[in-house]
């Protein structure tokens, strides 16, 4: 087992370190905010649109884990909670980022650490030789303790096609850390749904550390459209008056073809759209105050290959 325990201190309430070790209540609201995770819960809520199943999903965690710390302060013994997730979903909705926005409400709840994210696909863990691969699975997850360790398409872990292949062998050391230092790591394992169905029912062991199975959903057109207004927001650009027509139907356009990848498709739009900005602004000469530097004219989405019948792709 770990020898790094989970801390408690800092998460009891103001003016409670004196309190008695059993009292007979524990003020759960109390314990939250002592804890600082509704900030983050907050910003979740205010900055990642969508998404409803998996915020409920996240604030049902953050309960359980205030109801364990509080069972802890009465005196109640339960064993450290398996935090192990597996995140479902197409590309593009969010779960990288939720996983990030975890790693905080977890470190705050003090069940971590650090906090930190160290996000790997397959090349990261798996070696090309003989003994190439323990040495490169154990220096990921060193770089990953105290903090969430987020593995990316995880069900490429295991190529049962290829007996030569060695990523059996960074499965069996990450099952041993997710076991033995699950107080000091929370591993989340991504994909789509259905490849990590089929990796669960190959690799039981893991399939048996993972507590919580939240599915991504893909984001609805008008979904699409709110993320792109913060997206141009935080960049400081907004639509112009017929551009939020133009890329609603963009929108509607791009979720038919092949390859769309929700939010990241979105997010490699706006950038043509940018450069389609630029060399218009380039190419009419003169100066170009605030209003034309920050603002996306209909024309430049428009001009996107979306709008033809061949198409463009991401």
């Amino acid at each position: 087992m770990s020898d790094v325990s989970r801390p408690t201190a800092h998460l009891a309430p103001p003016g409670e370190e004196g309190a008695p070790a059993n009292p007979d209540a524990v003020d759960l609201r109390a314990l939250l905010a002592a804890s600082s995770a509704p900030e983050v819960l907050d910003e979740i809520e205010r900055e990642l649109v969508g998404l409803a199943p998996v915020k409920a999903r996240i604030r049902e965690i953050a309960a359980l884990l205030l109801v364990d710390r509080a069972r802890q302060q009465l005196g109640l013994s339960a064993g450290a909670p398996s935090l192990h997730m597996c995140f479902t979903g197409n590309p593009g909705t969010g779960k990288t980022t939720v996983a990030q926005r975890m790693a905080e409400i977890l470190r705050r709840l003090g069940y971590l650490r650090r906090g930190h994210l160290v996000a790997v696909t397959r090349d990261d863990l798996v070696g090309q030789y003989v003994g190439h691969t323990a040495p490169k699975t154990r220096e990921v997850l060193k770089k990953a303790m105290g903090g969430v360790l987020f593995i990316d398409e995880a069900y490429y872990l295991y190529r049962p096609e290829n007996e030569r292949d060695y990523g059996p062998e960074a499965i069996e050391i990450l099952l041993q850390v997710m076991e033995n230092q699950r107080d000091d790591l929370v591993v989340v394992l991504a994909g789509y749904k259905p490849r990590m169905d089929a990796f669960f029912e190959s690799n039981p062991g893991m399939g048996s550390r993972i507590a919580h199975h939240v599915d991504f959903p893909d984001y609805a057109p008008e979904e699409l459209l709110a993320i792109a207004d913060l997206m141009l927001g935080r960049m400081h650009y907004q639509l112009g008056q017929e551009a939020r027509e133009a890329l609603e139907e963009y929108i509607a356009r791009r979720m038919a073809q092949p390859r769309f990848a929700n939010a990241r498709s979105i997010r490699n739009a706006l950038d043509r759209a940018r450069l389609r900005q630029a060399s218009r602004l380039f190419s009419s000469g003169g100066r170009a105050d605030r209003a034309a530097l920050t603002t996306i004219e209909a024309s430049d989405i428009r001009r996107s290959r979306v709008f033809e019948a061949s198409g463009e792709l991401p």
